[in-house]
């Protein structure tokens, strides 16, 4: 399958006009956003898991980076609440599931594949840039623009972001929370904030890597 997988394209997507598609895990349902493969691909998803659903245990060989939307995502490493940002790299595994039920942002096969680097960490930490990761691939950061107030900025490699909560315009397109954006290398974000201003997740620089994984 390949879904949203030319990378020289914009791509806009806002995630809860998508209907939930089942996953092979019963319980847990998906929007796919972008994806190269089946089900192993290279892959950003947002995730739906009912209360009491859970996948079997399983090691990520391409690595694993998800954001918690809502709810409590939980493995055996522990509980994550809405707002907490997690990589697991190339060679973890975990059992993954959500007693009352949660929803996930989640990207796989997305790594450098020597990264092990593991971490959670909360997104807001009050400041209105917070730098989650950065590395020779890519920067992520958590951004939180007051009511009008704009983020400008041609970043090298590309950007993706995750409207989070609030509203935001780009190029003549209201975005809510929900939407996905896709900006491809060499492109200009120029973003406003709405009246109730605009918190995101952007992922920038990591598009040149994108490829289908190695099994």
């Amino acid at each position: 399958m390949e879904l949203n997988a030319d990378f020289t394209q914009r791509a806009l997507i806002h995630s809860h006009d998508m209907p939930w598609v089942a996953s092979p895990m019963p319980g847990v349902d998906r929007r796919m956003l972008d994806r190269i493969g089946d089900e192993v691909a290279r892959a950003t998803s947002i995730v739906r898991y009912a209360p009491g659903s859970h996948f079997s245990a399983h090691t990520h060989n391409g690595g694993e980076e998800f954001i918690v939307l809502d709810g409590v995502f939980q493995d055996e490493h522990g509980d994550y609440p809405a707002g907490t940002y997690v990589r697991n790299p190339p060679k973890t595994s975990h059992t993954p599931g959500a007693e009352q039920g949660c929803t996930i942002f989640v990207k796989l096969w997305q790594f450098d594949a020597d990264d092990r680097n593991q971490f959670r960490k909360e997104m807001d930490n009050g400041t209105p840039v917070h730098v989650l990761h950065e590395d020779a691939r890519e920067v992520v950061r958590f951004v939180n623009l007051s009511a009008g107030q704009s983020f400008t900025e041609t970043p090298k490699g590309g950007a993706e972001l995750l409207i989070l909560s609030g509203d935001a315009t780009e190029a003549g397109d209201t975005l809510v929370t929900g939407s996905w954006l896709r900006l491809p290398e060499g492109a200009k974000l120029d973003l406003t904030a709405g009246a109730d201003g605009a918190k995101f997740w952007i992922k920038t620089g990591h598009l040149p890597f994108a490829a289908a994984p190695s099994v």
